[in-house]
């Protein structure tokens, strides 16, 4: 089976405006990076708009209706400090949305042996009822609902490697004990979430990392907390909330990856699917601003997507 990769020209009308780090010209430099030959069994996709109705399985219905109603005619609104919203921003975020659940149901459905959804506004931060660090929508959490609620499926894990904890995730799956979440993230940083001691019921692990942590320390939190800890969880399905942020070339953070750890963490996180979920892996595009390292890093992820 082959990958495929989800994505739509919508995410790049989603204008966060002069200096803003979550820039329109990001979601370009991955798609450049993922057009070369090596690249060319990857099957693309055209993400579909979300229907409200999976929006709301984890977001408050007020609040849904509140962020797409704050599209403006024109120039910028803000939903937070951080989150910005333009006349594109309304459908980018849904068709974020709808890449991740309709990407679920392909590598369930066995469509596809996995699938790399290249969107943006990302959405780890997002919480239940508002807006959140540049996410509208909670796309992953999305998604894990949607392999539930549509695909019959019970348990359903997600691993961030972003270098920012993932909040939001961790909020909507902290008492749920048919969903996990795990999470390498820097610590101290924003949104300061993530400490080892919130563990939901037990479904939730969080291996923080020092500032400077590089790839030693990213491989062995992977290897003695993270995978163990998924493994065990026996999911049906792996998401992956792909953040790219913790590059040491990222101006954002200060932790010191390499391009190739995003490989080894997702052909190991592939591996692990393998021999627990038939291979069912979905990752979804979080953080990353350097452009260039976060081409060179979506690449390598893949990569080995590709190889799983």
């Amino acid at each position: 089976m082959t990958t495929a990769l989800y994505t739509h020209a919508a995410c790049l009308q989603h204008d966060t405006g002069p200096g803003h780090p979550e820039r329109i010209q990001r979601l370009g430099a991955v798609l450049q990076a993922v057009k070369g030959p090596e690249f060319s069994d990857v099957v693309w996709r055209e993400a579909p708009l979300a229907e409200i109705a999976q929006i709301e399985r984890v977001h408050d219905a007020d609040y849904v209706r509140h962020a797409l109603a704050s599209v403006p005619e024109q120039g910028w609104v803000q939903l937070d400090g951080d989150t910005v919203m333009s006349p594109g921003s309304g459908e980018a975020a849904l068709r974020a949305a709808g890449a991740v659940a309709a990407a679920v149901g392909a590598v369930v459905r066995g469509d596809f042996n996995n699938a790399f959804c290249a969107v943006r506004p990302p959405g780890h931060h997002a919480e239940r009822d508002m807006a959140m660090g540049f996410c509208i929508f909670n796309n992953v959490a999305i998604g894990a609902a949607e392999a539930r609620s549509v695909h019959g499926l019970s348990r359903v894990a997600v691993m961030d490697f972003d270098v920012h904890h993932g909040n939001g995730t961790q909020h909507m799956f902290d008492h749920d004990p048919g969903l996990f979440f795990a999470s390498t993230h820097q610590m101290p940083l924003y949104p300061g979430t993530g400490a080892m001691g919130e563990r939901g019921v037990g479904n939730i692990v969080n291996a923080p990392l020092p500032p400077g942590a590089g790839s030693e320390e990213f491989r062995a939190a992977m290897e003695t907390v993270v995978l163990p800890a998924i493994e065990s969880f026996r999911p049906e399905l792996i998401l992956i909330s792909a953040g790219f942020d913790a590059h040491r070339r990222d101006p954002l953070a200060a932790l010191e990856f390499e391009s190739e750890d995003y490989h080894w963490a997702t052909a190991r996180l592939c591996a692990l699917a393998e021999s627990c979920c038939g291979g069912r892996v979905v990752s979804t595009l979080e953080g990353g601003y350097d452009l260039a390292a976060l081409g060179e890093s979506a690449a390598a992820h893949l990569a080995a997507l590709c190889e799983a």
